[in-house]
């Protein structure tokens, strides 16, 4: 842990496993409710000073992490695939992720402007300002461990607030990484700070303690549920990036090369453990069979391994439990009537006796009494589901409690339109099946969050302050 610009060990250990080959690679301190409050009090003293340096003077120190997580690209990658079991590839994207937020939110820095209000009377002038909202705890997940993180640290730091970061305990690593790079930078104490531990100690400390003026998650709709529950007892602030069920939709005019290529990309990335992997995969009747035959083909192509094989296309799932959760959607859906095209079973044999890996899969014949139509499946899993008209495609996508990312390929302008404003998500990829970069919001509609993060997501850790001054004249 980092608390105050100092590194704390404790005996309280937990072990970080490689979920390719179950090896422990690692074993991390782990702190409860003792040192959260020691973060939360230095957080709190470190803000005000933090606060009142010019943006330029904030974003310097960011600049400066910035130089030192290029020139480790490669650890930082490697660390990654490690704990959670990624592509090499993949995590590299990562870091150059993480690199991009850290500049796109110095940048917004510089761009946090106010307002003069023409007043209605003689002897008013009217003001609004902006101000970082206080300290931050930011919550990241363990499916993308380092760019998350700094999808929020970078906001709310160029923001003017301190922050106290949790990762998840399944893939702390890179986050202590990028911490030894904050502490060769120099931030001034209390300003970042790194707590590992359960949840219950660390966040629930957090929630209730009135000084944690914003909480910023990405994980489970379940627990952003019961965080934005714990939030109202001291009216925190939050952005929630919760749960996903994207669906892609297939028109029959789509350039199917197009659409074949980014239904495996955003399927398969990450083994489907991201929140904007595909979840329903929508043909249109007229092109099914030939678009079936042919992902088919190309999922047979991926190369399953371990992450740190530079071919590797798809790595293991985290854990045995996020095994069993494909598997019983898939057992469910095959009992149901689904048809199985490609994999579906677990891989055992080999170099994968020891991992958590499970073969890449397709199911055809995939209807709405399925587990999997509904439940968000995290695993490499692509149920496709046929379809002929263009208002009943739009009725089933949006038939989901979760509005995160979506996407459609067609060729018809008109059609864009038409579908993209029906669409109920809050992120829409049009031929286009990675439609996320730091310039553009990132946020869901209905159960899939509250708030954004990216674009100009450093609003969401700032206050809005209204000044009315009285002036002789």
């Amino acid at each position: 842990m980092y608390i105050n610009n100092q590194w704390i060990t404790t005996d309280n250990k937990v072990a970080i496993e490689n979920p390719s080959n179950g090896e422990v690679i690692d074993s991390v301190s782990t702190v409860g409710t003792i040192e959260t409050e020691e973060a939360i009090n230095a957080a709190s003293g470190a803000f005000l000073e933090w606060a009142q340096l010019t943006a330029l003077e904030r974003t310097a120190y960011i600049y400066k992490a910035i130089e030192k997580i290029e020139a480790k690209r490669e650890l930082l990658a490697e660390t990654i695939t490690m704990e959670n079991g990624k592509p090499i590839e993949s995590a590299r994207y990562e870091v150059d992720s993480t690199v991009a937020f850290f500049k796109w939110f110095a940048e917004e820095a510089r761009r946090v402007y106010g307002e003069t209000i023409p007043s209605p009377k003689r002897g008013k002038r009217l003001l609004h300002i902006m101000q970082p909202v206080g300290v931050v705890l930011a919550i990241a997940p363990w499916n993308f461990p380092l760019s998350m993180a700094a999808r929020k640290l970078a906001p709310a730091l160029a923001a003017g607030c301190t922050v106290i970061l949790r990762p998840s305990k399944s893939a702390p690593l890179s986050s202590i990484e990028l911490f030894k790079i904050f502490d060769e930078v120099g931030f001034p104490p209390g300003v970042v700070n790194l707590l590992i531990g359960d949840a219950d100690e660390i966040v629930g400390t957090a929630m209730q303690d009135k000084r944690v003026k914003k909480v910023s998650f990405t994980g489970s709709t379940e627990v952003g549920k019961q965080l934005i529950r714990q939030s109202a007892d001291t009216v925190k602030r939050v952005s929630m990036e919760l749960g996903g069920h994207a669906p892609y939709i297939v028109f029959e005019d789509a350039d199917l090369d197009k659409a074949l290529e980014g239904a495996i990309r955003i399927k398969f990335n990450c083994a489907g453990q991201q929140c904007t992997s595909i979840n329903r995969l929508y043909v249109h009747d007229k092109i099914f069979n030939e678009f079936s035959e042919r992902y088919v083909e190309l999922v047979n192509r991926l190369k399953v391994a371990d992450g740190l094989k530079e071919d590797t296309d798809v790595g293991p799932l985290i854990n045995q439990r996020a095994i069993e959760k494909v598997e019983q959607q898939v057992e469910d859906a095959v009992k149901k009537g689904a048809k199985i095209l490609h994999g579906g079973n677990r891989l055992t044999e080999g170099e994968f006796a020891n991992g958590n890996f499970y073969s890449p899969t397709v199911l055809t014949d995939v209807n709405e009494e399925m587990d999997i139509y509904y439940e968000e499946t995290f695993g490499p899993v692509a149920p496709m589901i046929r379809f002929s008209e263009e208002d009943e495609v739009i009725q089933k996508a949006n038939d989901s409690i979760y509005g995160l990312g979506s996407y459609m390929f067609t060729n018809d302008i008109s059609r864009i339109y038409r579908v993209m404003e029906k669409l109920d998500y809050g992120i829409v990829g049009v031929n286009d099946p990675y439609p996320f970069v730091p310039e553009g919001p990132f946020g869901g509609v209905k159960e899939s969050g509250i708030g954004i993060e990216g674009g100009h997501g450093i609003v969401e850790y700032l206050e809005s302050k209204f000044v009315s001054i009285g002036i002789n004249e």
